[in-house]
Protein backbone atom coordinates (compact mmCIF):
# COMPACT_ATOMS: atom_id res chain seq x y z
CA UNK A 1 0.00 0.00 0.00
CA UNK A 2 1.29 3.45 -0.88
CA UNK A 3 2.39 5.45 2.16
CA UNK A 4 0.48 8.72 1.83
CA UNK A 5 1.10 9.62 5.48
CA UNK A 6 4.16 8.80 7.51
CA UNK A 7 5.14 9.57 11.07
CA UNK A 8 8.26 10.39 13.05
CA UNK A 9 8.72 10.07 16.79
CA UNK A 10 11.51 12.26 18.15
CA UNK A 11 11.83 12.55 21.93
CA UNK A 12 8.57 14.19 23.04
CA UNK A 13 7.41 15.27 19.56
CA UNK A 14 5.32 13.15 17.18
CA UNK A 15 5.25 14.29 13.55
CA UNK A 16 2.44 13.45 11.13
CA UNK A 17 3.54 14.15 7.56
CA UNK A 18 1.26 14.28 4.51
CA UNK A 19 3.18 12.50 1.77
CA UNK A 20 1.61 12.93 -1.64
CA UNK A 21 3.84 15.74 -2.90
CA UNK A 22 3.33 15.08 -6.62
CA UNK A 23 -0.35 15.98 -6.07
CA UNK A 24 0.38 18.84 -3.64
CA UNK A 25 -0.78 16.44 -0.90
CA UNK A 26 -4.35 16.47 -2.22
CA UNK A 27 -6.43 14.40 0.17
CA UNK A 28 -7.89 11.20 -1.24
CA UNK A 29 -9.64 8.48 0.76
CA UNK A 30 -6.45 6.50 1.36
CA UNK A 31 -4.55 9.53 2.65
CA UNK A 32 -7.40 10.51 4.98
CA UNK A 33 -7.63 7.00 6.40
CA UNK A 34 -3.87 6.86 6.95
CA UNK A 35 -4.01 10.26 8.62
CA UNK A 36 -6.67 8.94 11.01
CA UNK A 37 -4.44 5.95 11.81
CA UNK A 38 -1.56 8.32 12.58
CA UNK A 39 -3.73 10.39 14.94
CA UNK A 40 -4.75 7.21 16.76
CA UNK A 41 -1.08 6.20 17.03
CA UNK A 42 -0.19 9.56 18.59
CA UNK A 43 -2.76 8.94 21.29
CA UNK A 44 -1.09 5.66 22.26
CA UNK A 45 2.56 6.73 22.59
CA UNK A 46 3.61 7.59 26.16
CA UNK A 47 5.48 10.74 27.16
CA UNK A 48 4.62 12.78 24.07
CA UNK A 49 4.19 16.50 24.63
CA UNK A 50 3.16 17.77 21.19
CA UNK A 51 2.09 16.66 17.70
CA UNK A 52 3.37 18.52 14.63
CA UNK A 53 1.47 18.11 11.35
CA UNK A 54 3.06 19.17 8.07
CA UNK A 55 3.16 18.37 4.37
CA UNK A 56 5.97 17.17 2.11
CA UNK A 57 6.86 19.03 -1.07
CA UNK A 58 5.57 22.40 -2.25
CA UNK A 59 2.35 22.58 -0.22
CA UNK A 60 0.74 21.60 3.04
CA UNK A 61 -2.22 20.34 1.01
CA UNK A 62 -4.33 21.53 -1.91
CA UNK A 63 -7.42 20.09 -0.19
CA UNK A 64 -9.65 17.22 -1.21
CA UNK A 65 -8.75 15.37 -4.38
CA UNK A 66 -11.97 15.97 -6.33
CA UNK A 67 -11.48 12.68 -8.18
CA UNK A 68 -11.86 10.92 -4.82
CA UNK A 69 -15.56 11.79 -4.96
CA UNK A 70 -15.80 8.99 -7.51
CA UNK A 71 -14.70 6.59 -4.77
CA UNK A 72 -17.72 7.47 -2.65
CA UNK A 73 -19.90 5.24 -4.82
CA UNK A 74 -17.58 2.31 -4.20
CA UNK A 75 -17.71 2.80 -0.44
CA UNK A 76 -21.25 4.00 0.19
CA UNK A 77 -23.14 2.57 -2.78
CA UNK A 78 -24.45 3.94 -6.05
CA UNK A 79 -26.93 6.19 -4.22
CA UNK A 80 -24.19 7.81 -2.14
CA UNK A 81 -25.60 11.30 -2.66
CA UNK A 82 -28.62 10.35 -0.56
CA UNK A 83 -26.31 9.27 2.28
CA UNK A 84 -24.40 12.51 2.70
CA UNK A 85 -25.14 12.82 6.41
CA UNK A 86 -23.44 9.46 7.01
CA UNK A 87 -20.53 10.40 4.74
CA UNK A 88 -20.11 13.78 6.42
CA UNK A 89 -20.24 12.10 9.84
CA UNK A 90 -17.40 9.78 8.82
CA UNK A 91 -15.21 12.63 7.56
CA UNK A 92 -16.00 14.82 10.56
CA UNK A 93 -15.13 12.00 12.97
CA UNK A 94 -11.52 11.94 11.77
CA UNK A 95 -10.95 15.62 12.48
CA UNK A 96 -12.91 15.42 15.73
CA UNK A 97 -10.49 12.72 16.90
CA UNK A 98 -7.65 15.04 15.95
CA UNK A 99 -9.19 17.97 17.81
CA UNK A 100 -9.83 15.86 20.92
CA UNK A 101 -6.30 14.57 21.27
CA UNK A 102 -5.23 15.67 24.73
CA UNK A 103 -1.84 16.49 23.24
CA UNK A 104 -1.27 19.97 21.80
CA UNK A 105 -1.31 19.89 17.99
CA UNK A 106 0.62 22.31 15.79
CA UNK A 107 -0.04 22.58 12.04
CA UNK A 108 2.79 23.93 9.88
CA UNK A 109 1.33 25.45 6.72
CA UNK A 110 3.16 26.29 3.50
CA UNK A 111 2.11 26.66 -0.10
CA UNK A 112 -1.56 25.83 -0.54
CA UNK A 113 -3.83 25.03 2.40
CA UNK A 114 -7.32 24.89 0.91
CA UNK A 115 -10.69 23.33 1.62
CA UNK A 116 -10.40 20.08 3.55
CA UNK A 117 -6.73 20.88 4.24
CA UNK A 118 -7.66 24.10 6.01
CA UNK A 119 -10.42 22.24 7.86
CA UNK A 120 -7.73 19.82 9.08
CA UNK A 121 -5.54 22.72 10.17
CA UNK A 122 -8.47 24.39 11.96
CA UNK A 123 -8.93 21.20 14.00
CA UNK A 124 -5.39 21.70 15.36
CA UNK A 125 -4.70 23.83 18.41
CA UNK A 126 -2.12 26.11 16.80
CA UNK A 127 -1.24 27.02 13.23
CA UNK A 128 2.05 28.50 12.05
CA UNK A 129 2.24 29.57 8.41
CA UNK A 130 5.09 30.23 6.03
CA UNK A 131 5.03 33.61 4.31
CA UNK A 132 4.09 31.95 1.00
CA UNK A 133 1.03 30.13 2.36
CA UNK A 134 -2.31 30.58 0.60
CA UNK A 135 -5.38 29.57 2.59
CA UNK A 136 -9.06 29.35 1.80
CA UNK A 137 -12.36 27.51 2.01
CA UNK A 138 -13.52 27.54 -1.65
CA UNK A 139 -16.40 25.08 -1.25
CA UNK A 140 -19.17 27.56 -2.14
CA UNK A 141 -17.54 27.92 -5.56
CA UNK A 142 -18.42 24.23 -6.05
CA UNK A 143 -21.99 24.65 -4.80
CA UNK A 144 -21.38 23.16 -1.33
CA UNK A 145 -20.15 24.36 2.10
CA UNK A 146 -17.16 23.50 4.31
CA UNK A 147 -18.73 20.54 6.13
CA UNK A 148 -15.80 18.83 7.89
CA UNK A 149 -15.75 21.39 10.67
CA UNK A 150 -14.57 24.31 8.57
CA UNK A 151 -17.72 26.42 8.93
CA UNK A 152 -17.96 25.78 12.66
CA UNK A 153 -14.28 26.11 13.57
CA UNK A 154 -13.60 29.15 11.39
CA UNK A 155 -16.55 30.93 13.01
CA UNK A 156 -15.16 30.03 16.44
CA UNK A 157 -11.84 31.65 15.50
CA UNK A 158 -12.87 34.84 13.70
CA UNK A 159 -16.54 35.40 14.54
CA UNK A 160 -19.63 35.18 12.32
CA UNK A 161 -19.14 38.27 10.15
CA UNK A 162 -15.59 37.45 9.02
CA UNK A 163 -16.39 33.74 8.62
CA UNK A 164 -19.35 34.64 6.42
CA UNK A 165 -17.18 36.84 4.21
CA UNK A 166 -14.54 34.15 3.71
CA UNK A 167 -17.02 31.29 3.21
CA UNK A 168 -19.53 33.22 1.05
CA UNK A 169 -16.77 34.33 -1.35
CA UNK A 170 -14.64 31.18 -1.20
CA UNK A 171 -11.64 33.44 -1.69
CA UNK A 172 -8.01 32.52 -1.15
CA UNK A 173 -6.18 34.68 1.38
CA UNK A 174 -2.58 35.22 2.40
CA UNK A 175 -0.74 34.12 5.51
CA UNK A 176 -0.47 37.75 6.60
CA UNK A 177 -4.27 38.15 6.36
CA UNK A 178 -4.74 34.89 8.28
CA UNK A 179 -2.46 36.09 11.07
CA UNK A 180 -4.25 39.44 11.26
CA UNK A 181 -7.55 37.68 11.89
CA UNK A 182 -6.22 35.00 14.24
CA UNK A 183 -6.58 32.10 11.81
CA UNK A 184 -2.87 31.40 12.20
CA UNK A 185 -0.81 32.18 15.29
CA UNK A 186 2.36 33.29 13.52
CA UNK A 187 3.89 33.79 10.07
CA UNK A 188 7.56 32.98 9.47
CA UNK A 189 9.89 32.62 6.48
CA UNK A 190 9.42 29.23 4.81
CA UNK A 191 12.94 28.14 5.72
CA UNK A 192 12.16 28.71 9.41
CA UNK A 193 8.79 26.95 9.52
CA UNK A 194 9.92 23.66 11.06
CA UNK A 195 12.18 25.41 13.55
CA UNK A 196 9.28 27.61 14.64
CA UNK A 197 7.10 24.57 15.22
CA UNK A 198 9.77 22.75 17.18
CA UNK A 199 10.51 25.84 19.28
CA UNK A 200 6.86 26.22 20.22
CA UNK A 201 6.58 22.49 21.01
CA UNK A 202 9.63 22.79 23.27
CA UNK A 203 8.12 25.79 25.06
CA UNK A 204 4.85 23.92 25.62
CA UNK A 205 6.83 20.95 26.92
CA UNK A 206 8.12 23.04 29.82
CA UNK A 207 4.57 23.27 31.20
CA UNK A 208 2.90 20.51 33.22
CA UNK A 209 1.38 17.97 30.77
CA UNK A 210 -1.77 17.31 32.80
CA UNK A 211 -2.41 21.04 33.10
CA UNK A 212 -1.89 21.60 29.36
CA UNK A 213 -4.26 18.75 28.50
CA UNK A 214 -6.90 19.98 30.92
CA UNK A 215 -6.58 23.56 29.67
CA UNK A 216 -7.17 22.28 26.14
CA UNK A 217 -10.32 20.43 27.22
CA UNK A 218 -11.70 23.46 29.05
CA UNK A 219 -11.01 25.91 26.21
CA UNK A 220 -12.47 23.58 23.57
CA UNK A 221 -15.50 22.96 25.79
CA UNK A 222 -16.48 26.61 25.71
CA UNK A 223 -17.89 26.25 22.17
CA UNK A 224 -20.68 23.93 21.04
CA UNK A 225 -18.71 22.27 18.26
CA UNK A 226 -21.00 19.23 18.13
CA UNK A 227 -24.05 21.31 17.25
CA UNK A 228 -22.13 23.10 14.52
CA UNK A 229 -21.00 19.81 13.00
CA UNK A 230 -24.57 18.51 12.96
CA UNK A 231 -25.73 21.63 11.12
CA UNK A 232 -22.90 21.30 8.61
CA UNK A 233 -23.89 17.71 7.90
CA UNK A 234 -27.56 18.61 7.47
CA UNK A 235 -26.77 21.47 5.07
CA UNK A 236 -24.34 19.42 3.00
CA UNK A 237 -26.81 16.56 2.62
CA UNK A 238 -29.16 19.02 0.91
CA UNK A 239 -26.51 20.65 -1.27
CA UNK A 240 -25.05 17.43 -2.66
CA UNK A 241 -28.44 16.69 -4.22
CA UNK A 242 -28.68 20.10 -5.89
CA UNK A 243 -28.19 20.87 -9.57
CA UNK A 244 -25.79 23.61 -8.53
CA UNK A 245 -23.39 21.08 -6.99
CA UNK A 246 -23.31 19.06 -10.20
CA UNK A 247 -22.68 22.26 -12.15
CA UNK A 248 -19.95 23.33 -9.72
CA UNK A 249 -18.15 20.00 -9.94
CA UNK A 250 -18.35 19.92 -13.75
CA UNK A 251 -17.19 23.51 -14.15
CA UNK A 252 -14.25 22.86 -11.81
CA UNK A 253 -13.13 19.82 -13.77
CA UNK A 254 -13.62 21.62 -17.09
CA UNK A 255 -12.02 24.85 -15.80
CA UNK A 256 -14.89 27.06 -16.90
CA UNK A 257 -17.12 29.58 -15.07
CA UNK A 258 -20.09 28.06 -13.25
CA UNK A 259 -23.63 28.74 -14.43
CA UNK A 260 -25.65 28.65 -11.21
CA UNK A 261 -29.39 27.90 -11.28
CA UNK A 262 -30.15 28.21 -7.58
CA UNK A 263 -31.72 24.76 -7.44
Amino acid sequence: MTEFVFTKHRDTIFEIILNRPEKRNAINMALFEQFDTAVTAANRIPNLRAVIIRGEGKAFSAGIDVTSLLQLAERYGSHWQTRMRRITDDFQAVLTRLERLELPTIALLHGHCLGLALELALACDIRIAAEDAKLGLPETLLGIIPDVGGTTRLTRLVGPARAKELIFTGRHFSAAYAERWGIVNAVVPAAELMAAGESLAAEISRAAPLAVGMAKRVIDGLTDIDRGLLLEGWAQSQLFNSEDFMEGAQSFLMKRPSQWKGK
